[in-house]
């Protein structure tokens, strides 16, 4: 019995996707819920599993090809679990009218598996498929040393070695006193006399590109302006140091500075409620909650999964929940529902040595707080110079929300709560 493979349902208002890695080839045997195929949407990239056991027919939709919600992009042939399916099959074209069966999805991960083969090729490996795709190089041409024609790594390195050099000297013009190699025909690369110089495209992911229109949106849509104060960590630094090993020993996690930021932040939008709202056209819409982004770098760009009603969580639940996103960020497990709403977004640029930036806000949200990196400095105290470990901190906002005595007042209170932290236990 055929079975159509279709592109689930994998969020609100998304109806197109980009095919993914193929884990499974033609001719291949399944087993029920195994991961046929990666499908990554704007958001979020999620794995495709058999509905049944069987064999993998024909694939219609391959890698970096784009496709429709609930469009067919391959074949399962499928047995039943008392039959055996055989380990490969040739591919034969899928019947005129095959059984259509709602496939489950889950959120899935990273890891490359091996690519749908050229004709006369076997398999090629994860790790030559990752190379070859870096490179630019196609994996058509190139015969696999492994088992059944397997493309290997040490194949890819082969190949990506060979397409860097040509095959034969290229001719030599001569202006003035300077030579100049011309490149093959149909290449990309430009030859000087000093080195070898290459373009390799590449294609734009889902998640990159809504991330790019977002921030385009941004700019055009919001009145965006950003201030900036700077605080003296001493004390946050002081109090981690004294309390990390209780911390940990009592709540199986570090204590960072994230979470005092996000305490603070919470304190801030309560006593600044216009940098919580959101612009809804003729409306200001304000809000008694505080769901926060934390703006983290995952597999596949920049993901900002939320907390929800942080107000109500303390350190622990804070610093465990922020953990336990960028473990998942990593493998392109955060689930699309943590990534979706959120009132106001946290972004530390200082874990990659951010001095100073000048962060964008993800609409609809009126205000973004962007952390730097810590250093030592020389700062004015009772009179004297001392040097104190002090941090950037920056506020862009949406000047049709929020005026900059707001804006102010905002990053004054972030600034007292973390200079003084016990105003962080007193809610004061």
């Amino acid at each position: 019995m055929a079975i159509e493979l279709k592109v689930p349902e994998v969020g609100e208002s998304i109806t197109e996707v980009m095919i993914g890695v193929w884990k499974k080839n033609v001719g291949d045997a399944v087993s029920a819920d195994d991961v046929i195929v990666e499908i990554e949407s704007d958001k979020a990239t999620v794995e495709l599993p058999a509905p049944s056991n069987g064999v993998i027919t024909k694939i219609v939709k391959q890698a970096g090809e784009q496709a429709v919600v609930g469009e067919v992009i391959g074949y399962l042939d499928a047995v039943s679990a008392s039959q055996s399916a055989p380990s490969a099959t040739p591919a034969v074209p899928a019947p005129s009218q095959p059984q259509s069966v709602d496939v489950r999805h889950r959120v899935g991960s990273t890891v490359i598996g091996s690519v749908q083969p050229a004709s006369g090729t076997g398999p090629v490996m994860p790790a030559a498929a990752r190379m070859l795709g870096e490179a630019g190089v196609s994996s058509q041409s190139i015969s696999g040393s492994g088992p059944g024609q397997r493309v290997t790594k040490a194949d890819a390195i082969s190949a990506v070695s060979a397409s860097t050099q040509p095959s034969s000297p290229a001719p030599i013009v001569t202006n003035a006193s300077k030579e100049q190699r011309l490149p093959m025909e149909g290449t990309t690369e430009i030859a000087t006399s000093s080195a070898v110089r290459s373009e390799r495209p590449v294609l734009m992911s889902p998640m990159r590109r809504r991330i790019a229109e977002r921030l385009v949106e941004a700019q055009h849509n919001a009145a965006l302006l950003t201030t900036f104060n700077e605080v003296d960590m001493s004390a946050v630094m002081e109090l981690r140091k004294k309390f990390k090993d209780n911390f940990i020993d009592r709540h199986g996690v570090k204590l960072g500075f994230m979470s005092f930021f996000v305490r603070a932040a919470v304190e801030a939008l309560h006593a600044v409620p216009q940098v919580n709202a959101e612009f809804r056209d003729p409306h200001i819409v304000y809000r008694d909650f505080c769901d926060i982004g934390i703006a983290v770098g995952g597999g596949k760009g920049l993901v900002v999964p939320v907390l929800r009603n942080a107000e109500q969580m303390n350190f622990a639940q804070i610093e465990q929940s922020i953990g336990d996103f960028a473990r998942r960020a990593a493998e392109n497990k955060v689930k699309l529902e943590e990534l979706q709403g959120g009132t106001f977004t946290i972004s530390n640029g200082g874990v990659y040595g951010s001095m100073l930036s000048t962060p964008i806000i993800n609409p609809p949200q009126s205000g973004i707080l962007g952390l730097h990196t810590i250093q030592e400095r020389p700062v004015a105290l009772n009179g004297q110079v001392v040097v104190r470990p002090m941090m950037y901190v920056a506020l862009s906002y949406d000047h049709r929300i929020v005026d900059g005595r707001e804006a102010v007042t905002f990053l004054k209170r972030i600034k007292e709560m973390i200079e003084d932290p016990t105003r962080l236990m007193l809610e004061c």
